[in-house]
C-alpha cells in the first residue's frame, strides 16, 4: 500500500476515530489491579471505580490479577488494546522499580504505558521495639553506629520499597544495620513486638494502630512533611537523616492511547481525589492524596527509576 492510499484511508477513518473517543466510554471498562483483593492499591481502585461509573456513565470494574511482584496484572494492562477500556492501578514497583530489580521484564514500564493519574502515595516509617535506647531516628543511627551489627531491621521482602529506603539510609548514615527480609509487614510486626528484631523499614498504613497505642515506636516517617496520621512523629529530614521514600499509586493505560482519552480519565480522577469524600477515604489507609496531570507521574515515574538504580547498583540487589 503506497503513502498516498494509506493517507486516503487514515483520512477517512478519522471522523469515526474522533466520534469514539468522544463518546468514550461507551461501554464498561476494566481497572486491573496487579495485588490480591484488601491491600492499598485495590483499595484505591476501589475508591476510583465506582465514581468513575457514575461520572463518565458506564462500569469502571475492578479486576485483581496478582503475581510476580505485582508485574503479571501490569503486564496485562501493558499488553492491552490502548483504546480505554483497559486501565490499570499499578504501584511505584512494577511502574518504575521492577525493572531495575528483574533481570527478565515482561514490559518496561517507560515505554509501554500513557500515564493518567498519580493517585496517591505512603510514606514509609522507621519503627522501633520500645526496648530499644533510641527515642528517634537519629538516635537509633548514633546507637547503630555505636555498636555495628547488632541492630537489626526488618522489612517486607527483598527489592521493596522497605528495603530499599534501608539500604538508602545505611549508605547515607554509614550506620551498620543487619537487614532481615519478611513476607509481608505482618510477620515483620510480630517478630518486632516479640524483640526478635529491633525496627522495621515498611509503608507507615499497618503499623498506625500499634504506634498510636504505644505498642511500638515510630523513629522517623520518610515523607517530605510530617504524616498527617502521625502529627508528632519527625520526618528522617528533620532529624538530619537523608531519606525520603514513599510507595505511591498511580493510573495508567496501555501506550497508544488517544490523549483525549487519557484527559477525560484524568479530569474525573482529579474530581474525586480532590474531593472533600475521596481525600478521607484514601486518608484511612495512610494514603496522602496527590493527583494532577498525567505528565506529573510521567515525572514521578523518571525520578525513582533514576534515584533507586543507584541504590539497587550500589547495594547490588537483584530478584532473578
Amino acid at each position: 500500500m503506497n503513502k498516498i492510499n494509506w493517507l486516503l484511508i487514515s483520512l477517512a477513518l478519522w471522523p469515526a476515530l474522533a466520534a469514539a473517543q468522544s463518546n468514550y466510554p461507551a461501554r464498561s471498562v476494566r481497572v486491573i489491579v496487579p495485588s490480591a483483593p484488601g491491600g492499598g492499591t485495590d483499595i484505591s481502585a476501589r475508591i476510583l471505580a465506582p465514581q468513575l461509573s457514575q461520572l463518565l456513565g458506564q462500569q469502571f470494574v475492578v479486576e485483581n490479577r496478582a503475581g510476580a511482584a505485582g508485574n503479571l496484572g501490569t503486564d496485562a494492562v501493558a499488553k492491552a488494546a490502548p483504546d480505554g477500556y483497559t486501565l490499570g492501578l499499578s504501584t511505584s514497583g512494577p511502574l518504575a522499580n521492577n525493572k531495575l530489580l528483574y533481570k527478565a521484564m515482561p514490559y518496561d514500564p517507560e515505554k509501554a504505558f500513557a500515564p493518567i493519574i498519580l493517585v496517591g502515595e505512603i510514606p514509609l516509617v522507621i519503627v522501633s521495639n520500645p526496648a530499644v535506647p533510641a527515642k528517634n531516628l537519629r538516635e537509633f543511627v548514633d546507637l547503630a553506629r555505636a555498636n555495628p551489627g547488632k541492630n537489626s531491621v526488618g522489612h517486607p521482602g527483598n527489592g521493596t520499597i522497605g528495603h530499599l529506603a534501608l539500604e538508602l539510609m545505611k549508605t547515607n548514615t554509614k550506620a551498620d544495620l543487619l537487614a532481615v527480609p519478611y513476607k509481608g509487614d505482618t510477620p515483620a510486626m510480630t517478630d518486632l513486638l516479640g524483640g526478635s528484631i529491633q525496627a522495621i523499614s515498611a509503608p507507615v498504613s499497618a503499623f498506625i494502630p500499634n504506634i498510636q497505642a504505644g505498642k511500638l515506636n515510630a523513629l522517623a516517617v520518610t515523607s517530605k512533611v510530617r504524616f498527617q496520621g502521625l502529627p508528632n512523629v519527625p520526618t528522617a529530614q528533620e532529624l538530619g537523616i537523608d531519606l525520603e521514600a514513599s510507595v505511591w499509586f498511580a493510573m495508567v493505560a496501555p501506550a497508544g492511547t488517544p490523549r483525549a482519552i487519557v484527559d477525560k480519565v484524568n479530569q474525573e480522577a482529579n474530581r474525586i481525589i480532590g474531593s472533600p469524600e475521596g481525600r478521607a477515604k484514601l486518608a484511612q489507609f495512610g494514603a496522602i492524596p496527590i493527583a494532577g496531570a498525567p505528565e506529573r507521574l510521567a515525572t514521578q515515574i523518571a525520578i525513582d527509576t533514576a534515584k533507586w538504580r543507584r541504590v539497587i547498583e550500589v547495594s547490588k540487589i537483584s530478584l532473578d
